[in-house]
């Protein structure tokens, strides 16, 4: 065994590892040659950040109404600032009628009443970046509310709104009965039934693909795309931080001038298990994932660099939503010319590619799929879960919560939460007579609707086990309380000497690390059930996560760990592992209980 010099002191290395475990760090001098340490240079906050997901009607309510709103969400900064955060981006907060709960916007410019006011945005913007915190909204590019005034106007033919919205004529009318008629062409929502809906007023029909409500903007109109500019413009002045896009894929749809003056019918997928009026019967090769709608993501990536070039400061961002295929996904990057577009799109594969049933090999697949076809110098990013999915925890299973934390927080980019992953929350039951969301009310029914629905994932935050979880001081929540949350709560996991919330805190302290920010990576399974993945940089701490993803109990061999040096310290470990903060792996063999990571330091390379 080597000697090594710590301070000036000649220790072994099991001493150095000793030095190690008590969080002191370390220079190495070895066979009196100084290891060399990799240049560390400053990044923009947004490569590396852990961005965190709020739901604003499920976070905290202030008034006591069982809405979450922005003076809950001002209340409980710090939470943030405890839990290593460095950014929040909210769910939609502006005016809407609330039919898809923010997503159908009624006024771009205006706060949503029962969130507040335009005074407690600002409020909880300014407290937020005096805390360090940025703040990130939910721009809803694709559609607008049809009780918005654009709507309103547009249905009336006011000129200067009347093709703001995606009008057409009814493809064919009964001569006997006018009211017999077949919309424009066959496409179907993405919430189910036909993407057209009849208006009286102005005697067409109009495209919506989400909600009859959402009625989809015309982006072949610039006068659209100027209006887009001013919303954006709106709040950045007022100090956002930057925007997740929304449902991209739909912004654009065929042009009927490319096909005799008519929207074309989508031709049928042949998957025998989609019903015709459901999503997936018929391909979307009209409606979605057009390579048009890419240029309008470059022009807003444009409109912030100059907005940035303009008014300095720290960088302002755009990140993309995209439920796509792995090619047009990394356009949303920059196209083949190296013209720019989000900062980074959303990373879904985990969410759209992953279950419980995967196995190692799977999860690192997945990982190397995205960084592989990612553009060189661009930033990676992992979602484990959103708005829109099952939790974490219920998609994966509960004995793998601090594992999955671990891979977001370790595999290089920027880590993203949904609300409540940091203290491991699962789906809350909601029963089909408290359902309010519209996707399972209108794909399904009394007995099918927890297929479809939304609401599960969008249950309110478990802070501690009072009334409401104290998420509000009242018994009735616009969506119950899970009932797990008097032993799943904040306060308790702040309590508790092992935690999923205490596990997280340790993985956003240790991302400040330069091997977190600046190091290599190597990911591999090591067998069917075990992954491991490797950080290192020249002369900083190398970091190992090994994360048994599978039931069963499983043994694995250290020495096949690329950069693994023994002995190594747990830096820290699942809530249900036997091996303990500080303590010392020195044996080759390493036995994983199911679901079981460990967080290993090691020498340097």
């Amino acid at each position: 065994m080597k000697a090594v010099q710590v301070f000036g002191f000649t220790v072994g290395v099991l001493g150095v590892l000793g030095l190690i475990a008590v969080g002191i760090t370390w220079a190495v001098l070895t066979d009196s040659e100084t290891l060399k340490v990799a240049e560390i240079t400053p990044i923009e906050w947004w490569k590396h950040c852990v961005l965190y997901q709020i739901y604003p009607r499920s976070f905290k309510d202030s008034d006591g109404d069982g809405i979450g709103d922005l003076q809950g969400m001002s209340k409980e900064l710090e939470h943030f600032v405890d839990a290593g955060v460095n950014a929040i981006w909210m769910s939609p907060i502006f005016e809407s009628p609330m039919y898809d709960f923010g997503y159908d916007i009624s006024n771009f410019y205006e706060i949503h009443h029962e969130y507040g006011t335009m005074e407690d945005f600002e409020q909880l913007l300014d407290r937020a970046h005096k805390l360090g915190i940025k703040v990130l909204l939910d721009f809803v590019p694709n559609h607008a509310s049809t009780s918005s005034e654009y709507f309103i106007q547009s249905a009336a033919n006011n000129e200067t709104y009347k093709d703001y919205f995606v009008w057409a004529d009814p493809r064919w009318v009964d001569p006997v009965n006018e009211t017999n008629r077949l919309p424009p062409s066959n496409w179907i929502s993405v919430f189910a039934n036909s993407a057209w809906e009849w208006n009286d007023d102005r005697q067409k029909y109009y495209l919506h693909q989400f909600a009859i409500q959402q009625a989809d903007f015309n982006y072949r109109n610039p006068e659209v795309k100027k209006e887009m500019y001013k919303i954006l413009q709106f709040w950045l002045d007022k100090g956002a931080d930057g925007f997740r896009l929304d449902a991209l894929p739909y912004l654009m749809e065929a042009d009927p001038a490319d096909h005799g003056g008519l929207y074309p019918d989508e031709p049928h997928c042949g998957l025998t298990q989609y019903e015709p009026h459901q999503p997936g019967y018929l391909c979307t090769i009209y409606t979605k994932d057009l390579i048009e709608l890419y240029d309008i993501v470059y022009e807003w990536r444009e409109f912030i660099d100059e907005y940035n070039e303009v008014h300095g400061g720290d960088t302002r961002i755009i990140f993309s939503e995209g439920y796509t295929n792995i090619t047009m996904t990394m356009l949303y990057y920059k196209n083949k010319d190296g013209r720019l577009g989000a900062h980074f799109p959303f990373n879904f594969d985990f969410i759209t590619d992953l279950t419980a049933e995967s196995d190692a090999r799977d999860f690192v697949y997945t990982i190397l799929k995205w960084l592989t076809y990612q553009p060189y110098g661009a930033v990676s990013n992992w979602v484990f879960g959103n708005h829109d999915n099952n939790r974490m925890p219920t998609r994966f299973r509960s004995d793998m919560v601090d594992g999955l934390n671990s891979l977001n927080m370790m595999l290089p980019g920027v880590a993203v939460t949904y609300q409540g992953e940091e203290i491991g929350m699962r789906d809350g039951y909601v029963s089909w007579e408290d359902t309010v969301d519209v996707e399972a009310i209108n794909k399904g029914n009394n007995e099918t609707y927890l297929l479809f629905s939304r609401d599960p994932a969008r249950t309110p935050f478990h802070w501690d086990n009072s009334t409401s979880a104290g998420f509000s001081t009242n018994e009735t929540t616009w969506l119950p309380i899970a009932e797990d949350y008097l032993e799943l709560n904040l306060a308790k996991q702040k309590e508790d000497e092992r935690s999923h919330y205490k596990v997280y805190q340790a993985l956003t302290a240790l991302r400040k690390e330069p091997t977190l920010s600046h190091g290599q990576y190597h990911v591999r399974a090591l067998t069917i059930h075990t992954l491991y993945l490797v950080r290192s940089l020249h002369g900083y701490d190398t970091l190992v996560l090994i994360f048994n993803v599978s039931e069963e109990i499983d043994t694995v061999d250290l020495r096949r760990i690329k950069d693994l040096q023994l002995p190594a310290v747990v830096y820290i470990s699942s809530i249900q592992s036997d091996k303990l903060q500080e303590s010392l792996i020195e044996e080759n063999q390493l036995t994983l209980s199911p679901g079981e990571a460990v967080v290993l330091r090691a020498l340097p390379t």
